[in-house]
């Protein structure tokens, strides 16, 4: 039983790299579109940073194991990532329509990271649990910062429409 656990932990870790590549292919188009938003332009820089110090974890939890990413999943998810990324370009609502993806990505970063502790609980492998509780903890981060700034960011972009200024990003 060991063995197969470790064998989907593997496989989790993998998945999660991939993920986080994904979620870099979303954040940073959006990023360097956002204009009227400079809150939420900040804090998505910020996840960037986060997103970035996740991956590496992530590869230092796989290099531990003489494991490594998968190339391939990386590839496949950063493509859906910026193929989601460039379909709300086109929407004039492009600041909610991101806004709510990332809210949900954000949860499902987090079921994947608690998932990930749950195997590495169940294998003691003590040295993975705080470095995926921290990816976990800036995740919850990130979505409790969306959920507390949609409204926000809602009414901005429904009063920028209503003066007749450009709402879009």
């Amino acid at each position: 039983m060991a063995a197969e656990t470790h064998d989907i932990f593997i496989t989790g870790l993998r998945n999660a790299h991939a993920m986080e590549n994904q979620a870099l292919a979303m954040l940073q188009p959006q990023a360097n579109r956002i204009r009227n938003y400079p809150k939420v332009a900040s804090r998505i820089l910020q996840h960037i940073a986060e997103t970035e110090g996740q991956i590496q974890r992530l590869e230092r939890l796989l290099g531990d194991r003489n494991e490594t990413h998968s190339s391939f999943k990386d590839m496949v998810m950063s493509v859906v990532g910026g193929m989601g990324a460039i379909g709300h370009a086109v929407a004039d609502d492009e600041i909610l329509k991101n806004s709510l993806a990332n809210f949900a990505f954000e949860n499902y970063e987090i079921a994947a990271y608690n998932s990930l502790l749950a195997l590495a609980r169940e294998l003691n492998l003590q040295e993975a649990i705080p470095l995926l509780e921290q990816n976990l903890d800036e995740e919850q981060a990130m979505a409790q910062w969306l959920q507390e700034n949609l409204a926000d960011v809602t009414l901005q972009y429904a009063g920028l429409r209503k003066a007749g200024l450009t709402a879009k990003r």
